[in-house]
C-alpha cells in the first residue's frame, strides 16, 4: 500500500511539473497565430520586414498567399518560405496574417 501511495504522488508530481513547465513556456513568449500583429513580428519581420515590403510578391492573389503560407515556399534562392499549415496556423489565421501584411504595406 505504502509503495501505491509513493508511485501515485510521484506521477502526480511529474504531471504537475509538466504542465508547469509547458503552460510557464507558452505563457512567457509563444506568440498564437490567432493574434496577426504579434505573431508577423515574432516569425515574419526577419523576411519581410517591418513594413511587409520585402519578399512579397504583389502579383499573386490572396489565395496564393495563403497557400504559401500555410505549404510554404521553395524561391530560387534562400531563404525558404516555411509552412506554417505545420506549425498550427489554419487558414482562417492565414487570411488575418496576410490582410495585417497588407495594412503594413499600405500604411505611409
Amino acid at each position: 500500500m505504502k509503495r501505491i501511495n509513493t508511485l501515485l504522488i510521484g506521477i502526480a508530481s511529474l504531471l504537475l511539473l509538466t504542465f508547469v513547465v509547458f503552460g510557464i513556456g507558452r505563457a512567457q513568449g509563444e506568440v498564437q497565430p490567432s493574434d496577426p500583429a504579434a505573431y508577423y513580428k515574432a516569425k515574419c519581420i526577419a523576411c519581410h520586414g517591418p513594413k511587409a515590403d520585402k519578399r512579397f510578391d504583389a502579383s499573386l492573389t490572396d489565395e496564393q498567399y495563403i497557400e504559401a503560407i500555410l505549404k510554404g515556399k521553395k524561391p530560387e534562392k534562400p531563404p525558404n518560405m516555411p509552412a506554417y499549415g505545420e506549425k498550427g496556423v489554419t487558414a482562417e489565421q492565414a487570411k488575418a496574417l496576410l490582410e495585417h501584411m497588407k495594412q503594413l504595406r499600405a500604411a505611409p
